[in-house]
Order: C-alpha cells, then sequence, then structure tokens
C-alpha cells in the first residue's frame, strides 16, 4: 500500500473515491440518501465554500483506490486548523489503512501550519470508533432531526406562520431561489455572522463574513447546477436590515430530500417569532416550487435549544443516529 496525493480534477480518481464513499455510506449511513456523484466531484475539487484543501488517498498493490480524504484547509479563519473526512471502504478496514493515511496527513497538516485535526462523524459507526480509539477528544454532539412532511396536519404551516407573522409586525419576507441574489449579499453577511453565537467547538473562531464573501463562497453547487437551493429572509421594514433568513437545498438525484442550511435570526430582531416565520414560509415555498419533497433533515447541536424549540413546533423529530464533532492535536496522532 502506498499513500499518495491525488489530481481531484482526474475523473478516474475521483470516481474511484466516490466508489470508496459509496461502499461505506451504505454501511455507516442508515437515514440519508447519499450524495451525487457531481456533488461529490465537485467538493473533493473545491471544497464547501470553496475551503482550500488536498486529496490523499491509499492506494493497493493493485492500483486501486482503498481509502481517501479531502483534507480541508480553512484559509480565512481557523487556520490552525485541518478538517478530515477520511474514508475506508468498509470491506478493508482494521487493516492499518486508515491510521497509515491519517499519519500522513497530520504531516500535511503541519507542513500546512495545522495544529489541530477536525472531523465530523456517524455516532455510533466506524468511524467514532477510530476517533476514540486514537484519543481524540468529542467537541460537539448534533443531534439529527427529520420533518416528515407527510404528517403535518393540513392548515398546520398556515396556522404557525399566521401566529407567527402576529408577533413579526414590521418585517417583510423575500424568497428566492438560487445563489442569494447580489442586492441582498451584504445583508447576508450580517446573518452568517449572527450565528457565531450559536454553540460551536471550543476552539473554534468566529468567522467574518461581508458581501464578497457571501457572493464568492456560498452557492456554487446551485451555479454548478448541482444541486436546486431556496432561500427565505425577513427584512425589518424600518431599514431594510435582513434580521432572519433560511435555506433548504434539494439534490435532483434525491428528490423527496431537502437538506436544510443556515437558519439564524440576528441579535437585535430576536424574541419576535422570526424564527419560526422564515421556516414556517419556506415550507409554503417548498410544497410549491419542489412538491416532490417528502423529508427534511437538519442538525441542531444539542445546546441550541431556542432551534430545537422552532423545529419542534414544526414537527421535526429526533432521528438516530446523530452527529459528533472530534478534535486532536495534530501531534498526539502516531
Amino acid at each position: 500500500m502506498r499513500i499518495e496525493q491525488c489530481d481531484p480534477a482526474d475523473e478516474t480518481t475521483a470516481r474511484a473515491c466516490y466508489e470508496v464513499m459509496l461502499a461505506a455510506h451504505k454501511v455507516d449511513e442508515p437515514i440519508e440518501p447519499p450524495m451525487s456523484y457531481g456533488t461529490f466531484a465537485h467538493y473533493i475539487r473545491h471544497g464547501w465554500e470553496k475551503t482550500p484543501g488536498e486529496l490523499w488517498a491509499a492506494v493497493d498493490d493493485g492500483g486501486e483506490i482503498t481509502g481517501f480524504d479531502r483534507m480541508a484547509l480553512p484559509d480565512l479563519e481557523n487556520r490552525d486548523k485541518a478538517y478530515t473526512g477520511l474514508t475506508v471502504h468498509p470491506a478493508l478496514r482494521r487493516r492499518g489503512i486508515g491510521r497509515s493515511l491519517l499519519r500522513h496527513l497530520a504531516e500535511r497538516a503541519t507542513a500546512n501550519g495545522r495544529t489541530l485535526f477536525g472531523a465530523q462523524v456517524i455516532a455510533g459507526s466506524a468511524g467514532e470508533a477510530f476517533a476514540v480509539t486514537i484519543g481524540a477528544r468529542l467537541d460537539l454532539e448534533e443531534v439529527r432531526r427529520i420533518q416528515y412532511l407527510s404528517e403535518i396536519a393540513p392548515g398546520t404551516v398556515a396556522s404557525l406562520r399566521a401566529t407567527a407573522e402576529q408577533a413579526a409586525t414590521g418585517y417583510s419576507l423575500v424568497t428566492w431561489a438560487g445563489p442569494t441574489p447580489d442586492e441582498y449579499c451584504a445583508a447576508m453577511a450580517g446573518v452568517f455572522n449572527a450565528f457565531n453565537d450559536a454553540p460551536h467547538g471550543a476552539n473554534d473562531e468566529p468567522e467574518f463574513w461581508d458581501a464578497d464573501r457571501v457572493r464568492e463562497r456560498t452557492g456554487s453547487v446551485q451555479r454548478a447546477g448541482l444541486m436546486r437551493g431556496y432561500g427565505v429572509a425577513a427584512l425589518a421594514d424600518a431599514t431594510g436590515e435582513m434580521a432572519a433568513f433560511t435555506g433548504v437545498l434539494v439534490d435532483p438525484a434525491s428528490p423527496s430530500w431537502g437538506f436544510q442550511q443556515l437558519t439564524a435570526v440576528t441579535r437585535p430582531h430576536r424574541g419576535h417569532r422570526l424564527g419560526l416565520l422564515v421556516k414556517s414560509a419556506m415550507l409554503e415555498l417548498l410544497a410549491s416550487a419542489e412538491p416532490q419533497v417528502e423529508w427534511i433533515q437538519t442538525g441542531n447541536a444539542a445546546s441550541n435549544e431556542h432551534m430545537i424549540a422552532v423545529n419542534e413546533q414544526l414537527a421535526y423529530r429526533v432521528v438516530e443516529p446523530g452527529w459528533n464533532i472530534y478534535e486532536i492535536a495534530v501531534s498526539g496522532i502516531h
């Protein structure tokens, strides 16, 4: 076995990594569908939010990829960290492939000036067992919730929206399909910044967004035609400030599923039921634009009581397993 840096633009390499991901997904992920090949290839080539990274693979003597990782190397905040999604084919686990790949990634992380490794794993999975074995520390627990749209009684969403609107006088809703429209990028930056006070890992630095970052670092999978996206925002009538936002993505390869993106309310505008307002309005939008959607997935830090309360009003149910985020010092990887 050897460890090789791979060119993510190479189609054969991307396909081989995708097959490893699919095999692992079948074993580790009991709830959600896998991402499409197009989205996966986009991720290993460009990262989420265009975060730089390196693609490394474990290759057997026959030239087959048996494990891989697209190690993310943040370039704006958290530049002391590398993030791993190390994946080994389930038929070849417990043979030292993951450990060998991780040791090499630790060398690369050090070469890139990183001192901490972070990873999100499915609770109870082989990935979590590996994290515990190498001595990683549990940093944050994420609870998975699924909204079963067929179980919402007729009239419930309209009633919840009406209730929220009574508390949200002085705000107006805007909606869009696709990436954030240019005229809202600056306002959206304020919502992203508001998310900094949601629960985060112990060593996470706050992110600072402006209009250019929103414009350049979000919406790439939608611009590439790989996912359909929808946004609902509440604007303060007096100032035009964006007070709240929620977004949902739909993968055309799994059109029955919606994937909840950021939902946030800025601090000066909390207490007006705006979270409930934008999320109930999103359900009405999806009923028209994506009527085939049956389930919407979301995740919340177990300590995020406010957003959990909003989701429970909208009939989200906790579904196991959730996700756990682990952290380990790069120097601790042997």
